[in-house]
């Protein structure tokens, strides 16, 4: 099996392409978003081809609305196959980043936390750190125990926010992967260096 990484959220607009892009440039991989709900903007994709300059693996699934994939896909009258939606072969690492938070529908059968189980790769969780993150994050931790997914640990993007991450980690059992600061000015100059303060050891070992 190629080695690959699983990025997923807390929730949606929180900084997980940013940090994909992030982590792509880092381990020198490929990555794939396997369903792009959202056409007229950028594309994750292309944000993080942008940003990482590595190899950017084509959508098995690209919808015209930005909404969640079960509702793009229904209006175009699409149903998502699993089957389209295995793990990339070839030479990894692959970071693999899913759409919206763990929970999502891909339709009403298969929540991307079931995908994910499928799976059986280390997963990654993203979480922002201000108002509310605690909640968020400790329910994603447990959807995610409760399907017997491999959790690798959680990174945070934002402003520091010691006590929210270190009882997020604490309560949850969960390793802290470190924090990407929201950047002024993203480039892929800044991208990298933002990346320092993320734990690149314990990610690679999982590989």
């Amino acid at each position: 099996m190629t080695s690959a990484l699983v990025v997923t959220g807390t929730d949606t607009g929180i900084g997980k392409t940013i940090f994909s892009a992030g982590l792509t440039k880092a381990l020198n991989a490929q990555y794939w978003k396997p369903v792009q709900a959202g056409l007229e903007e950028e594309t994750d994709s292309q944000i993080v081809a942008r940003l990482s300059g590595r190899p950017v693996l084509p959508e098995a699934y690209r919808l015209k609305r930005p909404a969640s994939p079960h509702l793009a896909a229904a209006d175009e009258g699409v149903v998502i196959d699993p089957a389209r939606l295995q793990l990339p072969d070839g030479t990894g690492p692959f970071v693999v980043e899913g759409a919206g938070g763990a929970l999502v529908p891909l339709h009403e059968g298969l929540l991307y936390a079931d995908l994910m189980a499928r799976w059986q790769a280390p997963v990654i969780v993203v979480a922002r750190t201000g108002l509310g993150t605690i909640n968020h994050s400790l329910m994603t931790i447990e959807a995610l125990r409760a399907r017997r997914v491999n959790l690798l640990g959680i990174a945070f993007v934002g402003d520091e926010m010691a006590d929210s991450q270190a009882i997020i980690c604490r309560i949850g059992q969960a390793r802290n992967l470190g924090r990407l600061p929201r950047l002024g000015t993203l480039t892929p100059a800044t991208l990298a260096a933002a990346f320092g303060g993320i734990d690149l050891a314990t990610i690679r070992e999982a590989l």
